[in-house]
């Protein structure tokens, strides 16, 4: 975001120095960040920072920039003569190179600030860094009062490329649209015509399952009403019926001398010699039971019979 909107950017690399403020390419992030804010003081601290963590003096450029922001040309021509710069690459020095040619400017150094674009190797200005060369020339002319030859150096060059390669051009952003729906029809089209016998199994398979769903409901109708039926068997008539029924067969009511019908029943049910000694006359009992007799052995064996 760094690019198009850098306040926000700045907010997200805080955020990051918050929760990881030890990680060497956080505080890269966050002293780029407060670079393009115009928060030099803070740039050069966390750059300074990065140097001591990582050992890297690729940002040397920015950190002489920010110095150069706070006022301080001086400290940025100490930044390019030091050791340190010797050590950058091509894109690093003709950077350097380009800082301090602004900070001689600055000082009133008009002449050393030409004198210094003029020592970039060749082979270095190439491509967008020679076009920042070119416009760091205009710039150290234009600021020496030559406005003419400032104007006349940059009709030499494109003018998109050069908006382009200092970073004036505005940033636009690739935007993507997809259609997800029409996406998925495409593919589920392409996955049928790969695949014609899947998908005409599937289809068949769905066409089958309808009639099979209908006819189980069918079935299940009369079921559902013959389970939910209590009549026939909660029927509370049935129930007294089978009281009646236990009554009937009541071993008290069939003993009862008080019903004469329970009595021709309780006969019928009796063995036949039972009947058959009820009709003959009872024997008389004598009272020489125990003596020896005709009379007392028929006694005796009519009691043996009753």
């Amino acid at each position: 975001m760094i690019d198009v909107d850098p306040e926000r950017a700045y907010e997200h690399a805080q955020a990051a120095l918050r929760g990881a403020g030890r990680i060497d390419i956080v505080r890269e992030a966050a002293g780029l960040a407060a670079y393009h804010t115009n928060r030099f003081a803070e740039a050069l601290r966390e750059l300074r920072t990065v140097r001591r963590l990582n050992g890297s003096s690729e940002h040397l450029p920015i950190m002489a920039d920010a110095e150069r922001g706070l006022g301080r040309p001086e400290r940025a021509l100490a930044l390019a003569a030091s050791e340190e710069a010797a050590s950058l690459d091509a894109m690093g020095r003709v950077e350097l190179a380009i800082v301090a040619s602004g900070a001689r400017s600055d000082l009133g150094e008009h002449d050393a600030a030409l004198a210094v674009l003029d020592k970039i190797a060749p082979e270095d200005a190439k491509g967008d860094s020679g076009l920042r060369v070119v416009q760091a020339r205009a710039l150290a002319l234009e600021a020496a009062g030559r406005v003419d030859e400032a104007v006349a150096l940059l009709k030499t060059v494109d003018s998109k490329a050069l908006e382009r390669a200092i970073g004036a051009e505005a940033f636009e952003e690739d935007i993507t649209v997809f259609d997800i729906e029409e996406d998925a029809a495409l593919a589920e089209e392409e996955y049928a015509a790969e695949h014609p016998e899947e998908v005409a199994k599937d289809t068949s398979d769905d066409e089958d399952e309808e009639p099979e769903g209908s006819d189980d409901e069918d079935a299940a109708e009369p079921d559902d009403d013959s389970a939910d039926s209590p009549d026939s068997a909660d029927s509370p008539d049935s129930a007294d019926s089978g009281d009646s029924a236990d009554s009937a067969d009541s071993a008290d009511s069939a003993d009862s001398p008080d019903e004469p019908e329970a009595d021709e029943d309780e006969s019928d049910e009796e063995p036949a010699e039972e009947q058959a000694d009820e009709a003959a006359p009872a024997p008389e009992v004598s009272d020489t039971k125990g003596e020896p007799g005709a009379e007392g052995d028929r006694s005796d064996v009519g009691q043996e019979k009753a």
